[in-house]
């Protein structure tokens, strides 16, 4: 097989390397195996975010889709300062494996922002999550591409994300993500559910842990914390009509 560059690191290389292993022993045919290895589309974007000190900074992007081969493409969206191309790839796969086994009319995708979310203020953070938005807009939507919450990210970030991707569609479309907050038609019963797995499956959330602690440090001081949760405001934006 060949190798691809444009993915290159660790987490993309193990990912392939698992697909390999098991595609070998489920014998899998050849073609179908060669595509799994490729995701099928990646996107790069640049934002540039006037910060508080009037300095402008330029942070880069991405949104990968694997496969969707069972329907429109799902996964979260993460800021972190280690985000990579490679990295979201080998995630958008795995996310692919995952809606699979559980028989979910999804594929798999995920995106990011090389950032310290840590250390940005919260109008720093909505000005770098609407210009991210605005840029992958045609990438996502209801019956594309779905995002969600994920490492230095939570509900904040979807209800920006939620509340710009309407400029272009002159209607609100609170499907355009999940993980947004109650007030704006998310799921009441999602955080409880996210505890209710992480209890059924310890071992897996011990596998986790190294990642769980990470993101305690990512949102310490950024805006994802429980207080902020309970203190949460209505969008700057005003709704279209």
């Amino acid at each position: 097989m060949a190798d691809m560059p444009e993915f290159e690191s660790e987490m993309h290389r193990t990912a392939v390397a698992q697909l390999d292993q098991v595609a070998d022993r489920l014998h899998l045919d050849h073609d179908t195996h060669l595509r799994l290895r490729y995701p099928r589309r990646a996107l790069v974007v640049s934002i540039p975010v006037r910060m508080d000190d009037g300095r402008t900074e330029v942070f880069m992007g991405y949104r990968v889709h694997h496969n969707t081969a069972l329907g429109p493409t799902k996964g979260g969206l993460r800021y972190d300062a280690e985000v990579s191309m490679g990295e979201v790839t080998a995630l958008a796969m795995l996310m692919t494996w995952k809606c699979s086994l559980m028989g979910l009319p999804y594929g798999g995708a995920k995106g990011g922002v090389r950032c310290t979310p840590r250390s940005m203020s919260k109008r720093e953070l909505e000005s770098l999550t609407r210009r991210y938005t605005a840029e992958i807009m045609l990438f996502i939507g209801p019956d594309l591409d779905i995002p969600a919450p994920d490492l230095g990210t939570d509900e904040q970030i979807m209800a920006w994300m939620m509340d710009t991707y309407p400029m272009t569609q002159s209607k609100s479309v609170p499907g355009v993500v999940t993980g947004k907050p109650i007030l704006v038609g998310g799921s009441a019963g999602r955080r409880a559910g996210s505890a209710a797995r992480r209890a059924a499956c310890p071992s897996a959330s011990s596998n986790r842990s190294r990642a769980a602690t990470r993101r305690r440090s990512c949102c310490s001081s950024a805006p994802t914390s429980t207080s902020r949760r309970r203190t949460w405001a209505p969008m700057s934006r005003s709704w279209p009509g």
